[in-house]
């Protein structure tokens, strides 16, 4: 298993994000889904919790099969998807809890590899990303990477950038904040940051590391695209309030399930057990597409020269010559 923790600050409040997150995962969601792909809301309902108090409980289906590179796609079913289970207790939010019972599914499953997961826990703070283990968790042996996301500056993949959602250009009309300078972190306020504890198992023996490797790529870009997406949009969803938010979310997600095509477009909701374990993570993350290039050790293997030491045909004449020396 491989843990990093991402640090990726906003230019915003911890209240604000909280809507803003509610509003961005939701929008994204609807314009990354069409007929047979995209995020499928199987469940979205309030859930209390013993210890962390009242919540709200999402499960979703990523369908993704058209969205994999083509080395994926040649691996997979026709029908992929990715199931996420997620309890968010805002500012701290739990996918999937390692249990040890083993009927006890993990935050984001796929469909067809039961020895990949992935588990994300994040905590929301006031801050410029300045809180040493945050996590205090016991689950971690030794130490783990710690990156420092810039939603301005870092680089996404260049498919995914819009200069309407650059930080570095765009200024909010509603709040005044924009765009976002070098060093921006260090004088902006307000200011939060995201902290993410992002866990990738793969068990499957001599692809592990590497495919670990990769998947924390591909959600390092989920990551920064769905936070810049989040501030770019802030004069759509800044001044809405939470009754607000969750009547767009819950509109969005009956939309998005009815362009899908794979569920009716309702809600459900049924009395849901109450995690079991410390662990934690948000609500959703958007559905990004994955990169269409395949790492090294999947990609396919280089042609070899023929060896000189045999001839490249045996003409007729030869074999006569062979059978008469014999």
């Amino acid at each position: 298993m491989l843990v990093k923790e991402y640090r990726i600050c906003m230019p915003l409040t911890t209240e604000e994000y909280r809507v803003g997150q509610l509003y961005t995962i939701s929008k994204h969601s609807h314009q990354e889904s069409e007929k047979g792909e995209g995020v499928e809301v199987v469940k979205n309902e309030p859930h209390e919790d013993p210890v962390h108090g009242p919540g709200q409980f999402t499960e979703k289906r990523v369908h993704l099969s058209s969205k994999l590179p083509s080395w994926a796609r040649a691996v997979t079913p026709r029908i992929f998807y990715i199931t996420e289970k997620a309890w968010n207790y805002y500012p701290y939010t739990i996918t999937g809890i390692p249990s040890p019972q083993p009927t006890v599914p993990p935050s984001l499953q796929c469909s067809f590899l039961p020895k990949f997961s992935i588990y994300i826990e994040t905590k929301y703070e006031d801050n410029c990303g300045d809180s040493e283990n945050i996590f205090r968790s016991d689950k971690i042996l030794g130490d783990h990477e710690v990156s420092f996301l810039d939603i301005a500056f870092d680089e996404i993949p260049e498919r995914y950038y819009r200069s309407l959602e650059d930080p570095r250009y765009f200024s909010s009309a509603k709040t005044g904040r924009g765009p976002l300078r070098e060093g921006w972190r260090q004088h902006t306020k307000p200011i939060m940051c995201s902290y993410k504890l992002v866990s990738v198992k793969f068990e499957v023996w001599g692809l592990q590391s590497r495919v670990e490797q990769f998947v924390h790529k591909v959600i390092r870009d989920i990551l920064l695209i769905g936070h810049r997406q989040a501030f770019a949009w802030v004069d759509e969803w800044c001044g809405m309030t939470m009754e607000e938010v969750r009547r767009y979310e819950r509109e969005t997600q009956e939309a998005t399930n009815e362009l899908v095509g794979l569920v009716a477009p309702t809600i459900s909701v049924s009395e849901v057990g109450p995690p079991a374990g410390p662990r934690s993570a948000p609500a959703s993350a958007p559905s990004t597409p994955l990169t269409d290039d395949a790492p090294d050790f999947l990609a396919a293997p280089k042609s070899r020269p023929r060896k000189k030491s045999a001839p490249e045909t045996l003409t007729l004449p030869a074999l006569r010559e062979r059978a008469g020396a014999e």
